[in-house]
């Protein structure tokens, strides 16, 4: 029997699938939600997981604010056992200038945006103790060699609205959004006590993981060359399957050893400090106020 619930966005394909995976396996009494675009692919994932007993699919659409309220309403009305962990998961990385149906960047608006309305239109549903992972990446980290370009963070409205020449660097729109990841996690643990309201906050880097899909939006020469460089890659630092990020990752989520824990950020299984931008008030609460008024433009 279920006793507890978690939702994992991006479940159905993965770091959120081998997430959910490893998280069944664990404990018999969590029921994890598959918050996805797709229900039919969640569904497909959920038969691939083995376990539809403990498994539900709820749309959610990242790139739509009025597809994550109605993910809220739905879930707020479905029977199922308390919320007590929020993995936020889903990301993506384009190449193209997108918009979101808000008129917002793609990247910044899935990899952030989204998850930002998600997680405090969900803040009244946690049952203590409760968990929020916030799926991040070291790309985020200009110390760090990734081989992609650095973040870039003006203001979080010229992330949502940005020129034309700021909106064609796809890649460093992704670097500056795993930026935005880090900033909004610690804002967020600021603003809800450091754990001492029974909600605690981590940020976690699951590597760079060939496998994953992330390159999916790249061109068809791009694709096939990540198809050919991505073994090589294995042997570098810090480059994982998705089976054992996922299951890093689940262990964030519902393990006993993290418990209480908050405000802190993990590579991998090990905790580091994040950047040195990850840690600037100021930027986090420019982040926090524009988030906080796109998404109410939107709901009013």
């Amino acid at each position: 029997m279920t006793t507890r619930t978690v939702i994992i966005t991006g479940a159905n394909t993965g770091l959120g699938l081998e997430c959910a995976r490893n998280l069944l396996a664990r404990d018999s009494f969590w029921h994890v939600v598959l918050a996805v675009r797709n229900p039919d692919l969640g569904n497909a994932a959920i038969a691939e997981l083995g376990a539809p007993d403990r498994c539900s699919v709820i749309r959610c659409d990242l790139a739509s604010l009025a597809s994550v309220r109605d993910f809220v309403t739905a879930f707020a009305a479905a029977d199922l056992p308390p919320l007590h962990a929020i993995v936020c998961n889903a990301g993506l990385q384009t190449v193209d200038t997108k918009f979101t149906d808000d008129g917002v960047e793609m990247t910044f608006g899935v990899n952030h945006l989204g998850h930002f309305a998600l997680v405090t239109g969900l803040l009244d549903r946690l049952a203590t103790p409760a968990r929020i992972v916030v799926v991040a990446s070291g790309t985020h980290d200009p110390a760090k060699f990734t081989g992609m370009p650095h973040p870039s963070y003006t203001s979080a409205e010229e992330l949502a609205h940005p020129s034309a020449d700021a909106a064609a660097d796809g890649r460093r729109r992704y670097t500056t959004s795993k930026l935005c990841n880090m900033l909004f996690a610690y804002e967020l643990d600021r603003r809800l006590g450091e754990g001492a309201s029974g909600v605690t906050v981590t940020s976690f880097d699951p590597g760079l993981m060939p496998s994953s899909g992330l390159a999916r939006d790249y061109s068809p020469a791009l694709r096939l060359v990540w198809r050919v460089i991505g073994p090589v890659l294995r042997l570098l630092p810090n480059v994982n399957s998705t089976r054992t990020s996922g299951s890093r990752l689940a262990a964030l989520a519902v393990d006993p050893a993290f418990e209480g824990i908050s405000g802190r950020y993990y590579e991998g299984a090990r905790e580091i400090r994040s950047s040195h931008d990850s840690y600037d008030k100021a930027k986090a609460l420019d982040l926090w106020q524009t988030s906080e008024r796109l998404v109410q433009h939107v709901t009013t």
